[in-house]
């Protein structure tokens, strides 16, 4: 059976001509033609018709500025909507490989590999209770998209699936068709760059967005597709709750001055009211199904039970649903179910006090409907229901809080200052045993409340840890209860946090912890020294309390975007797999549960890339079974907006973690052989050095401002953060996002490939160029870590298009081009040549779709590139060039699928 009435081919050719007729009949014809005059110029050049970009070149030259400005409209309208086709086309992937039973990656096919390898029950069961997956959404600014865009794109994306997925009559296809038009003219004329910055609730908003109206629907239907997995292979094995999903989008304060308690009070409030609504809808879906007669099926005592405990709590209540419902328990229960929800967040009295107490209630009517016989009700009705109530609680996302460590130590050092302690001018030591002894000791040091005379910084940060406390006691403790400290360096920095966390009551040892305290490690010092800094919080009296209360899990967050940034790719994956490695082990003979929480971001150079392979390439230490990981910018959207890819993601997600968890069962420590460790502690520091020296050469700083659009990216609008911690343009001061948005705009994604060579040819010198190579082959063949860090380099590499960069490197003054350019060419071509020898491969993707992707997309791109360098070579810019170079940074970032 055809389960299609598409393919891509068809919908990029009706799309990309929609948008022909729609620029036409908006502009003009003649602004048609210009547009198709650079679209089959650049094409003829990419086949090799043409010798050169000369002509291309001159076209772009030539455009006046309003033309321009269509121009770059035009190209960015059609990415949009071949992204739309490239995510339908994945869905028919899915679709397509699930009816015959060929999906890779699936948890399906682990479970039946799992029983035939003899995995008993309770070995699977043990399996899945270890599990506990951590998606956490963050508010970095890496989509480039307006929230109105994405609204449009989506509304057309549900047209496509209705054209591809139902068998339409003529008429009716006419008819989406014309609604796809209407939506393709609405986009062309609506503003594509923001105005303003998005503020942290817009931010907190869209998470919620795809909390709301994607995952919250998908979840039940995964876990539907989980348990009927399980009971085809095993008979008596229970799927346990696996995912909970967090949220930075109005908590997340380092850096942003903007992310206020009022913000973070704002988005607790918001995330439940969302959530209690879910509920209550569900429940009256709920009441519409389960009308069974009470005089004609039984309802077990426990349901009778809860029943009377309602009449007491409320009699009105109660008589008026049995009025209604006469003789049908189960909506008589679910009436009162929804009189409990209504008074959450109200003066009367009786509401649930948090999720687990509206959970039980559900379990009171699961249990009733299948002690009469009624699973297929129970399972198709209730069940999902369970799981979403299970999952998202009344928090929809929990919140995690963050700050920078240096705001923490200045709150301490001033709060303190007017008891007469002298925190600055304490070494480590005395600073741990100060702030143990305030810990422990039942007297507050300081009033939070009232602080006295402080700086902002201090007044902010005391404010916040204040509202810490009430927001734990109005919204429950799980729905901000995590605080992670960005820079971690020293034990005193998260002996700080736990301190502030005392003074305010939200931690009362030895009995209450009401904080995971996490530290963010993410410079080289920083990963290096983690076992001095576990070690010391760990022996230290007052944290190893908070630990023990906390259930001795320690949460460790490791920093793909500033380790890159500070160190390079190739070292700073090498630092992040050999300290997680160490982390480990040295917590597991500690005797605590380790969850490593991994901050990485959409690029490969932010420890981006297909999260089910990343998840299988962690070393086996470190697989406790719970596992954390952010998820930004435009990678939400990719991975969470269509359900279909959604469900996909989170099986995947499931797939990896349940099968990396049995293999560091099998092989608690893995067996990596000396000679790769030898290979890698030659190539990574030689890497490092090659990346470093680029950096610190004077007039890199210069090059980088002068040869990528930083100065475009810095005032795009693209989130409420500021694009540096202090304003300064320096290399080290400027945030990750950014660094790799400029580079990825000039299709010179150096930070995703830079140095590897130069690690890999310090270690064929060291070990001979053939003896070299095979190690490093065999390497790539049975080493997950190894091969995930040469294809994810080998893509970077081939999104990287040398002669584009090269547009952008003309740019900057003769003398620095010449100093930079060639060098970081040279850098690349060897990078390329080493990755194709070394896996083997005639290409430098392993993936036939995407190799197509960039084959369709690179003539497209081509274009805006060359109008976005023409016009960052003008000295001086009227207000419609400086849209329309704002433009071409959406245009590209749409047509690259990334940003940063």
């Amino acid at each position: 059976m055809e389960l299609h009435n598409r393919d891509v081919r068809t919908d990029v050719r009706e799309l990309g001509a929609l948008v022909g007729d729609v620029l036409a009949a908006q502009a003009s014809t003649e602004a048609y033609e210009t547009v198709e005059d650079l679209r089959n110029e650049a094409i003829r050049y990419r086949r090799g018709d043409a010798q050169s970009r000369a002509r291309l070149h001159e076209s772009v030259d030539g455009l006046s500025s309003n033309r321009e400005e269509i121009v770059a409209r035009a190209f960015t309208t059609y990415f949009e909507l071949i992204n739309l086709a490239e995510e339908r086309e994945r869905v028919r992937a899915i679709r397509n490989a699930d009816d015959e039973g060929a999906l890779h990656d699936s948890f399906e096919a682990t479970i039946a590999e799992f029983a035939e390898q003899g995995v008993e029950a309770d070995e699977l069961r043990e399996l899945l209770e270890d599990v506990l997956i951590e998606p956490t959404f963050t508010a970095h600014p890496t989509e480039a998209r307006r929230a109105t865009v994405k609204a449009k794109l989506r509304s057309i994306a549900n047209h496509l699936e209705e054209l591809d997925e139902r068998n339409l009559t003529e008429r009716e296809r006419n008819a989406t068709w014309r609604d796809v038009t209407a939506e393709v003219t609405s986009l062309w004329g609506t503003r594509q760059v923001r105005q303003r910055r998005p503020e942290p609730e817009d931010e907190a908003r869209n998470v919620g967005w795809y909390l709301e109206n994607t995952l919250f629907d998908v979840v039940g239907d995964a876990y539907e597709e989980f348990e009927e997995t399980i009971s085809g292979e095993y008979d008596d094995v229970d799927c346990p709750k696996l995912f909970e999903f967090r949220s930075w989008a109005g908590s997340d304060r380092d850096g942003n001055p903007f992310v206020t308690p009022e913000v973070t009070d704002e988005t607790l409030e918001r995330q439940r009211a969302v959530a209690i609504e879910k509920y209550r809808d569900r429940c009256k879906r709920l009441s519409a199904v389960l009308s069974q007669d009470g005089e004609r099926y039984a309802i077990d005592d426990r349901l009778t039970e809860s029943l009377a405990a309602d009449a007491e709590r409320f009699p009105t209540v109660v008589e008026e649903a049995r009025e209604r419902y006469p003789d049908e328990p189960y909506r008589q229960k679910l009436r009162l179910m929804r009189e409990r929800l209504d008074r959450v967040d109200d003066v009367r009295p009786g509401e649930y006090p948090d999720g687990d107490a509206f959970l039980a209630d559900l379990d009171v009517i699961a249990e009733s409907l299948r002690a009469d016989g009624q699973d297929a009700v129970r399972e198709s009705f209730v069940e999902p229901l369970r799981r979403q109530v299970d999952t998202f609680g009344f928090t929809l996302a929990s919140l995690d809080l963050r700050d920078h460590r240096e705001n923490h130590t200045e709150a301490v050092a001033e709060a303190v200052a007017s008891e007469g302690v002298d925190y600055r001018g304490m070494d480590e030591d005395a600073r741990q045993e100060f702030l143990t002894g305030a810990i422990l000791q039942d007297d507050p040091v300081v009033d939070a409340d009232e602080p006295g005379d402080v700086s902002e910084t201090t007044e902010r940060v005391l404010e916040r840890f204040s509202e810490l406390a009430g927001w734990q006691e109005e919204y429950g403790q799980q729905a901000i209860d995590t605080y992670c400290i960005s820079m971690t360096e020293e034990p005193s920095h998260v002996l700080e946090v736990l301190f502030l966390a005392d003074q305010v009551g939200a931690v009362s040892l030895p009995d209450h912890c009401g904080l995971d305290v996490v530290p963010l490690l993410e410079t080289e010092s920083a990963l290096n020294g983690a076992e001095r800094i576990l070690g010391a919080l760990f022996d230290n009296e007052a944290y190893a309390a908070a630990l023990e209360s906390r259930g001795d899990l320690q949460e460790v967050m490791l920093g793909y975007s500033d380790s890159n940034k500070e160190n390079g790719f190739l070292a700073a994956n090498w630092d992040l797999y050999e300290n997680q490695r160490r982390i480990a082990r040295f917590c597991r003979e500690e005797d605590v549960t380790l969850r490593l929480f991994h901050g990485r971001g959409g690029s490969i150079s932010r420890g981006g890339g297909p999260m089910n392979e990343a998840l299988l390439a962690l070393p086996n230490e470190t697989v406790t079974g719970q596992v954390k990981f952010t998820e930004q910018g435009e990678a939400i959207a990719e991975k969470y907006a269509n359900p279909r890819i959604a469900e996909r993601e989170l099986e995947q997600m499931l797939d990896a973690q349940i099968r990396a968890r049995h293999e560091a069962n099998a092989e608690p420590t893995e067996d990596v052989p000396d000679a790769w460790v030898d290979a890698m502690t030659t190539m990574a520091p030689a890497a490092r050095e090659t990346y470093r020296d680029l950096l610190n050469t004077d007039g890199f700083v210069s090059y980088f401002g002068q040869a990528t659009p930083i100065s475009v990216v810095e005032d795009l609008n693209l989130g409420s953060r500021p694009a540096s911690r202090s304003g300064e343009r320096t290399v080290e001061d400027l945030r990750a996002i950014p660094w790799v948005f400029s580079w990825t705009q000039t299709r010179l994604i150096l930070p995703g490939w830079y140095s590897l060579a130069s690690g890999i040819d310090a270690y064929l010198d060291e070990a001979g160029e053939e003896e070299g190579l095979e190690t490093l082959r065999e390497m790539y063949e049975e080493w997950p870590f190894f091969r995930t860090t040469l294809d994810n380099a080998g893509l970077a590499l081939a999104r990287t298009e040398p002669e584009i960069a090269a547009e952008y490197a003309d740019l900057a003054d003769d003398e620095l081009r010449e100093r930079f350019f060639p060098e970081l060419i040279g850098e690349y071509e060897r990078g390329r040549e080493l990755v194709l020898e070394i896996s083997g491969r005639d290409q430098l993707l392993r993936r036939e779709w995407l190799e197509e992707s960039l084959d369709r997309r690179n003539p497209y791109v081509d274009p805006l590139n060359l109008l976005q360098a023409n016009l960052l070579g003008r000295t001086h810019r009227t207000e419609e060039e400086e849209r329309t170079l704002r433009l071409t940074v959406n245009g590209i970032a749409a047509g690259m699928k990334n940003t940063g």
